[in-house]
Parts: C-alpha cells; sequence; structure tokens
C-alpha cells in the first residue's frame, strides 16, 4: 500500500511539473491563465439600438410595432397620448418586467382657480412611487398674493418666469424680504411663515414650481393665517393682540389663498426687528450663477454647501444638447424628482432583478427615480432638454458608470463586458456628467 501510495504521488507531481504548476520549492508561479470570454457564460447583447419610434409631433397614427412583435391597434386610439408616450406604446426590447408609472404631466392635475391666480400640485395621490417629494405649480397675475402660510414641510421653489418678493420670520424674531426672478430660488424650512407676491416687473405677474420634501405633501393642507383666524373666537383674538374686537370686523371668513393685492414697490424694505434679519438667506440668485460647460450640455448644482438654508432640498439645473444624454449613473440613496423645462427625454430606469422600464417626457413633466436605480436621460429631440434634478437631502450625490468603470483594474471591466484594451484606456476618470453624440 505504501508503495502504491508513493508510486501515485511521484506521478502526481511530475504532471504538475509538466503542466507549468509551481511545485513547494517553487518561489514564481510559471503559468497564466486567461478567463473564459464573458459570452460563454451568457450569449452577448443585442446590437438593436431601440431607439424611439416616433416623437410627440411625428405626422402619423403610432402602431405597437416593434419589428416582428406587437400588432396594430383595432379598438379605439388616443392618437396624442400615443405619440408623447412612444416607449409606453412600443418599449424597447431591453425593457423587462414590471416598474411602476415614474411619470406625471402637470397638465393631468387639477388646478384650483382663484382670483389672482391658480395652483396645481402632484404628490402620491396621482403618482404613487414618488413617496419623498412632492410638487406644485402656481400662477400669480402681477400683485396677487399668496397668503401668510406655513407648512409642515421645508419648501423649495423656481422661477420659471416673472419675479416674486418673498417675506418670512424665523422663530428668533429676525426678518427677512427679497426679490427674485427667472431662474432664481427660496427655501422656507418647515414651520417658517412666509409670503409670496408677484411684483408688476412683468404685466403677467409670475409662475414658479414649489417642491416640498414629502410625497404626501398636499397644498390643501398649508397652515393659512385667515384660516386660523377664521376658526378662532373673536374675543381670544382681541385677548391675543390686547386690543377691542372691533379691530377684528373685517378679517375674512374663511380662507383666501390666493388674492389680488397691490404690486409691492421695488425697494419694500422689512420692517426693523429688535432682534435683526436673518443669518442666512431664504432665497438664492441661481440665475446668476455661470452654468458648468459639458461636451453636451451644461450643469448648475445646488445644495446647502451654496445656499445654507435649504438643508433638506439639493438640485441641479440640467441642458442637453440634441443627441446628447446624462450620463448613466444613479443617485447612492436619495431619490430623484424631476421637472422638464424644456425639449423631450428619454429614461429607462433599471430597479435591478431585471426590471427596467422607458418613459419620455415632455416640457411640464414630472419624472421620479427611486434611489440607487440606474438610469440615464437622452434628448431624442432636436432642441435643448432643460430640466431640474431636485433631491430630498442637504448634499448633492451621484454616481457615474464610466468613472467607476474607469477607477478599477481594467481585467474586471474586461472580464464582466469583454471591452478591448483600447475603449477601457479611454474611459473617462472624471465624471462626464453629460456626454455629446458618440
Amino acid at each position: 500500500m505504501a508503495k502504491g501510495l508513493s508510486t501515485a504521488l511521484i506521478s502526481l507531481l511530475f504532471a504538475a511539473i509538466a503542466a507549468g504548476a509551481p511545485t513547494s520549492n517553487s518561489t514564481t508561479p510559471t503559468v497564466t491563465s486567461t478567463a473564459p470570454p464573458e459570452y460563454s457564460t451568457v450569449p452577448p447583447a443585442s446590437d438593436d439600438p431601440n431607439n424611439v419610434l416616433w416623437f410627440p409631433d411625428s405626422d402619423i397614427t403610432p402602431v405597437p410595432e416593434r419589428g416582428s412583435l406587437g400588432a396594430s391597434v383595432l379598438g379605439p386610439q388616443n392618437v396624442q397620448i400615443d405619440l408623447m408616450n412612444a416607449d409606453f406604446l412600443a418599449p424597447p426590447t431591453t425593457d423587462n418586467g414590471d416598474v411602476p408609472n415614474a411619470k406625471w404631466p402637470m397638465g393631468l392635475s387639477h388646478n384650483r382657480l382663484q382670483t389672482g391666480g391658480w395652483a396645481r400640485q402632484q404628490n402620491i395621490e396621482v403618482l404613487p412611487l414618488a413617496t419623498e417629494m412632492a410638487g406644485v405649480n402656481m400662477r400669480l397675475e402681477a400683485g396677487a398674493i399668496r397668503e401668510l402660510h406655513w407648512h409642515k414641510t421645508g419648501e423649495w421653489a423656481y422661477i420659471f418666469k416673472g419675479n416674486v418678493q418673498v417675506t418670512a420670520v424665523n422663530t428668533d424674531g429676525q426678518n427677512f424680504i427679497n426679490t427674485v426672478g427667472p431662474g432664481d430660488l427660496w427655501y422656507f424650512p418647515a414651520g417658517i411663515p412666509h409670503s409670496l407676491q408677484a411684483t408688476n416687473d412683468s404685466a403677467d405677474g409670475a409662475e414658479f414650481l414649489l417642491v416640498f420634501d414629502a410625497g404626501d405633501f398636499s397644498e390643501d393642507a398649508t397652515f393659512l393665517l385667515t384660516d386660523w383666524l377664521s376658526h378662532v373666537p373673536k374675543g381670544v383674538i382681541a385677548k391675543n393682540f390686547q386690543t377691542n374686537i372691533s379691530a377684528f370686523d373685517k378679517i375674512p371668513s374663511k380662507e383666501l389663498y390666493i388674492f389680488p393685492g397691490v404690486p409691492p414697490p421695488d425697494n419694500q424694505q422689512a420692517p426693523q426687528s429688535p432682534q435683526g434679519k436673518v443669518p442666512n438667506p431664504y432665497t438664492y440668485s441661481l440665475s446668476q450663477v455661470p452654468a458648468t460647460p459639458l461636451s453636451g450640455g451644461s450643469v448648475k448644482i445646488v445644495d446647502s454647501t451654496l445656499f445654507t438654508v435649504s438643508t433638506t432640498i439639493a438640485a441641479a439645473e440640467v441642458t442637453v444638447e440634441p443627441g446628447a444624454m446624462r450620463e448613466l449613473h444613479w443617485h447612492p440613496t436619495q431619490d430623484e424628482w424631476d421637472f422638464f423645462l424644456e425639449g423631450n427625454a428619454r429614461i429607462t430606469l433599471f430597479a435591478s432583478t431585471s426590471d427596467a422600464r422607458t418613459f419620455d417626457f415632455q416640457a411640464g413633466d414630472v419624472g421620479y427615480v427611486p434611489a440607487s436605480y440606474g438610469h440615464y436621460v437622452e434628448n431624442i429631440g432636436n432642441t435643448t432638454l432643460k430640466f431640474l434634478e431636485i433631491f430630498r437631502t442637504d448634499k448633492y450625490q451621484d454616481v457615474s458608470l464610466q468613472q467607476w468603470l474607469s477607477l478599477i483594474p481594467p481585467e474586471l471591466v474586461k472580464a464582466h463586458l469583454g471591452l478591448s484594451d483600447e475603449t477601457i484606456a479611454g474611459l473617462n476618470k472624471t465624471k462626464q456628467v453629460v456626454v455629446g453624440p458618440a
């Protein structure tokens, strides 16, 4: 038995040496192994570019067909809806599984019409996926006032058109007043009382976007000054202000919400407060910040490192030129709430577990991307795409796919994707954010 075992061991040793394997006395391996190509594990992905098949202004009746897949529509068809949502009716073959709806057009929201303006909103009632943030699109005629109020959430705003004068007083009795214009921001922390009034710098007044840091926010649940006092006994009101009941004979019997007013003067000053002015302004002139130019567009990023009072909302204003795209990326821990200002966009959401779904967006649409979902934003139109990325956080963060792959050993990238050495060497080690056409 011992002799047979020794013979077997000797045979194995000689076989190992013949194969080039290191012996117990070897210090350096003499064989390099080559990993099998990735396509030996799974077949290569299709070369089909899966482009969008039509556009909102296409002069066609859209058909839910892609190559040999699908069939024509025989029943009723809402052609206008289908033209605006090509990737709903004829999705790319890369879509798979079940991803909840991530698109809501503000044009489908119920509008609240007031004397002096209007307001319409998006929240989880209409877009259940959007659990972290909600939005309101508001219009004020020149001089009109969004009455004195406060919220139990933070309020972030971006002005589309016109100028708005805002006022606020913080918990220390320090006050604030300023006028902001198109492309500018304001932010009021939860519970801070404030007002909004359109100036007469434009005959049309102003229109703006409000974003709140809670998906279940409702504009109808705002804490309004007039609504509150109309539900307090007048004797209590008089006692509070140490005056006669008659002083409050004209207070409204119900909320005003939005109402006409006299446009404020350009040089309006806040009353002098014994406590002084707020240390951190509630407004930010984003319109005056130069955009960072990129190969396929531009970006402006603003968070609490620049707009110090905005501790629950960070944002990016992004432009993407025709044929370019916001690069493949994800946000580690923050959901993304998007609002499209100009142009036509296409986004595919990757939700893991092979789930993916593609959406088309136009100006006035809200988009939503849950945290860590891989995605891109492609300009599929022939004009500049402009949109806002908004996050419930104090610090803007994202992870770039290209930067990730460029900063790990090339062998790992090659083993996964089968890329050539030349392609890997060309990967950018800095975030591109927006990339131009290939």
